[in-house]
């Protein structure tokens, strides 16, 4: 953990604590984190550390301190017994006014910069809707948050975007609660509502058994989304992933490609899982295995470009003669001196102003039958004509389906 603690003034007397994340650069846009009913443990430590990361000054206010300050707990059966009785002895009114000292606090440190805006937990996320209902913070999201149904007579003082991530399988949040508040905000397109299934509560807390990692990171790019257009900040992601690319494939300079990402990230090469995660796992991959490995007439044609939040989804011919062994795309294959026109499709993901990860995909089998490897015929795979076709949809389709496609030729339609 990079953070460390500051001391927040009640307005109606007394001091707490606040852990304090900040990002590299020192200042940036300002977010409150309100904790789980478990206090500032580790997990909402990471979590402030992560949105500094991502370019936000971080607050995360200790709300259990007027019960006991300094209130840390795991997620052991004794300690949900625990957290639960401090859930109940909780005064919901009292700490949105400690929330709300807290983003005064925030707006007042050097540090911030622009906009604020609050994101909870459990109990953070219905903290987050009545701060969104009762502050002038800028933006909310809410995390499953418990009891909101309660509470919708407060929708109307809203007036600033919302995401709302409830999970399917959630007792906490039952389907009767979760139809209220959609039925509440049904005519509000600035506040979204997402359910995702098969998943329960707490769904974004690694650790715990109902923690799910693809929800996890399908709510977290829509939440930085929101917040990227509310509060900034705004990165030219298109430019830092050609600055990557640059390095890689140009200077093939391994120190000024590793200098683009964050301190530990991870590239996987889907259909031959090469790569590495972390940073000295693929500095070596890259130094040893990646960077000097492609021939040199590499070349990446681009084709399309698609700019999120947090990635950038690129389409692209990858071309190259297979000149050398290559083992990051054809890992063991001694060169044929072929020529290789394959579709490649990177996914690449950031947090803040550096690369995070890659996720890159291709069609091995094509590759395969390019370099003379894998006989085509009989197979449903084909060569070079899969590039030919992605910048020129004219050429012919459905011919690795001939049999089937004329089945239907004089049927109608």
């Amino acid at each position: 953990m990079s953070g460390t603690y500051i001391d927040i003034q009640a307005s109606d007397g007394g001091t707490f604590k606040a852990y304090m994340a900040k990002p590299e650069k020192g200042s940036g846009p300002g977010l409150v984190l309100l904790q789980e009913i478990f206090g500032i443990n580790d997990y909402m430590k990471s979590m402030a550390d992560h949105f500094a990361e991502e370019g936000y000054v971080v607050l995360v206010p200790d709300l259990f301190w007027r019960m006991q300050p300094g209130v840390v707990l795991g997620y052991t059966e004794e300690d949900f017994g625990k957290a639960f009785d401090y859930y109940q002895r909780l005064d919901v009114d009292t700490c949105i006014k400690d929330a709300a000292d807290t983003i005064t606090a925030l707006r007042n440190l050097p540090e911030q910069a622009g906009k604020v805006g609050t994101l909870g937990y459990c109990l953070g996320g219905k903290l987050a809707y009545l701060a969104a209902a009762r502050t002038d913070v800028d933006c909310a999201v809410c995390y499953y948050p418990v009891g909101v149904e309660a509470d919708l007579g407060e929708a109307s003082n809203i007036s600033c975007p919302v995401v709302m991530h409830l999970a399917e399988l959630d007792k906490f949040v039952p389907a009767e609660a979760r139809e209220k508040i959609e039925a509440e905000f049904a005519d509000r397109p600035e506040i979204e509502i997402y359910t995702y299934e098969g998943v329960d509560h707490a769904f974004g807390t690694p650790g715990r058994d109902s923690y799910h990692k693809p929800s996890t990171q399908m709510a977290f790019t829509r939440t930085i989304s929101l917040l990227r257009r509310v509060l900034g900040p705004i990165y030219d992601l298109s430019h830092l992933w050609d600055m990557h690319c640059y390095h890689e494939f140009a200077t093939r300079d391994v120190d000024a490609t590793m200098a683009t990402m964050v301190s530990e990230p991870y590239v996987n090469h889907i259909p031959t899982m090469t790569g590495g995660v972390g940073h000295d796992h693929l500095k070596r991959f890259y130094k040893y295995h990646f960077v000097d490995s492609n021939p040199e007439d590499t070349s990446l044609v681009p084709i399309s470009r698609t700019i999120g939040a947090d990635r950038v989804v690129d389409e692209m011919l990858f071309c190259f003669t297979h000149d050398r062994v290559i083992p990051w795309m054809l890992p063991g294959v001694e060169p044929t001196g072929k020529y290789v026109e394959i579709p490649l499709v990177a996914i690449v993901c950031f947090r803040g102003d550096k690369l995070y990860n890659e996720h890159i995909y291709w069609d091995q089998a094509s590759v395969l039958v390019q370099i003379g490897k894998l006989d085509p015929a009989g197979l449903p795979v084909a060569g070079v004509e899969t590039a030919k076709k992605l910048v020129d949809e004219t050429q012919p389709s459905n011919g690795l389906m001939a049999a089937e496609w004329a089945t239907s030729e004089s049927k109608p339609i």
